[in-house]
């Protein structure tokens, strides 16, 4: 799923509570307003009504009403409010205004004025009406006169206007004010991101995975800085296992290169011999020698293909899963097995110490071939007549292999560059320089440890050591 522009994601996640508050303070200064302009209007039907209640006079048995003009001057305003008065007597009758005028129907008189202020209509206008109560006394008694004042809602309405729309007016302009600052900080904010964005889309084409990018933590805001350090890191690795890959296929290439060569040439003269076959017997032993050579490198090029694909092996994904609980000490014992003609060939002791099963989490093929790996490169530099010891030991849930030889050994400054594909200490020696590149590689996968040291039983040689991961122990199974 596309995701919008972060600018507008920032600016809605800014802007839209802003506008919520403005709206929540909008509708408080309405209802504000609106409670003032409700004042001000019964405030004025009350002092109406108190004029007409003034006004009430004894005409013999008789009460009068008569309508001053003060009455009605409260009610004068430019939005032409019309004005509807009721006054009527204890029996209903009527004293002055409209004899229809609707009263509430039930009579909830409060405070000292006696008066009620109620919502109606009369004659298809809503108003705001009051009503209140006078006592009019006689030599008989008294009479109740009830006067009703109703207004219609214009003059209420506008100043409601009046009085809320500038605090709005307000509002919108601080709304739109913080829309516009938003946008140009967010803008400017934003602007090391667009110009990082820009010198990626310009840079040459011809370095399409940006290998030389550096990306400068200084230009960007600290919440980026982390990310342009793991960016830079990420190139920094990429370049490292580019031009690692570069020099993997260099080398290979090299490697390669010599025994096809050399077969090429060696296939070229047994086709010669075979033209010029009463040569034959003159030249036997030369031909000896040849097939003994190409002998030699096609073994050398098979050695070397299939280290090649067992180092793409041990480097693939694949490598870190599908791991088994295997015991390292009979592995040891199957590989020592396996080159033990190779030692005897060669002249040297080859032992086994290990004297009680080590698991290790791994897979048991690509377990085997780290193990023969350390033990073919032990043999090839070990000296005729030297000693190869394998040993498997453990100790606090750990399980550590050691291979130790009292061959030449390396030193201590070429101990890291013999991991590196290809290389070898000795160059005439007739390893291919893979086999501790695989038990690196190998070992990476199973989160195993590798260290090379001197041998400390022996005056010369190598001690390497690999220190496999705690296992957890196997529960013991539940009786039947």
């Amino acid at each position: 799923m596309k995701r919008a522009s972060l600018r507008l994601r920032l600016a809605l996640w800014l802007l839209l509570p802003l506008s919520v508050f403005v709206a929540i303070c909008g509708w408080l200064s309405w209802r504000n307003a609106a409670e003032v302009a409700d004042y001000v209007q019964d405030h004025d039907l009350l002092s109406s009504a108190k004029v007409l209640s003034d006004r009430l006079i004894w005409e013999g048995d008789d009460v009068q009403a008569s309508v001053p003009p003060s009455a009605l001057s409260l009610f004068v305003s430019p939005e032409r409010d019309r004005v509807f008065l009721s006054v009527t007597g204890a029996n209903g009758e009527v004293l002055a205004g409209s004899a229809d005028f609707p009263l509430p129907a039930v009579r909830k008189p409060e405070g000292i004025d006696r008066a009620q202020w109620y919502d109606t209509q009369f004659g298809g206008l809503p108003l705001r009406a009051v009503v209140t109560t006078r006592a009019m006394y006689e030599a008989g008694g008294a009479r109740d006169i009830t006067i009703a004042v109703g207004k219609t809602e214009g003059s209420r309405n506008h100043m409601l206007r009046t009085l809320w729309w500038p605090t709005m007016e307000y509002l919108l302009i601080a709304l739109a004010l913080a829309i516009a600052l938003a946008v140009a900080a967010l803008t400017l904010e934003l602007r090391p991101i667009v110009r990082l964005s820009q010198q990626l889309a310009e840079r040459n084409a011809r370095d399409p995975l940006h290998l030389d990018l550096v990306v400068d933590p200084a230009a960007l805001h600290s919440e980026l800085r982390p990310v342009a350090d793991t960016l830079n890191r990420f190139v920094a690795q990429l370049k490292a296992h580019s031009e690692a890959q570069r020099r993997f296929i260099a080398d290979a290439a090299h490697q390669l290169r010599t025994p096809l060569a050399m077969q090429a040439s060696q296939i070229e003269f047994a086709r010669y011999t075979r033209q010029h076959r009463g040569e034959w017997d003159t030249r036997r032993a030369d031909m000896d020698a040849m097939w003994q050579e190409m002998q030699t490198s096609n073994r050398r090029l098979v050695d070397v293909t299939n280290k090649l694909l067992l180092l793409a092996q041990a480097e693939h994904g694949d490598a870190h899963t599908g791991f088994e609980r295997v015991d390292l000490s009979a592995v040891a014992l199957r590989c020592v097995e396996q080159l033990a003609a190779l030692a005897d060939r060669r002249g040297i002791d080859l032992g086994l110490e290990a004297a009680q099963p080590a698991f290790v989490m791994a897979q048991p093929a690509m377990l085997d071939a780290l193990v023969s790996n350390l033990l073919d490169n032990a043999l090839r530099y070990t000296q005729q007549g030297g000693r190869v010891t394998v040993g498997v030991r453990e100790g606090q849930g750990r399980a550590r292999l050691t291979v130790e030889d009292n061959g030449p050994g390396i030193a201590p400054e070429a101990r890291e560059r013999v991991f590196e594909r290809f290389y070898r200490v000795a160059q005439d020696s007739e390893g291919t320089g893979l086999g501790l590149a695989i038990v690196r590689e190998i070992a990476r996968a199973f989160d195993a440890d590798v260290d090379l040291s001197a041998n400390p039983r022996e005056a010369s040689g190598l001690l390497v050591t690999v220190r496999f991961p705690p296992v957890a122990p196997v529960a013991p199974a539940e009786n039947a």
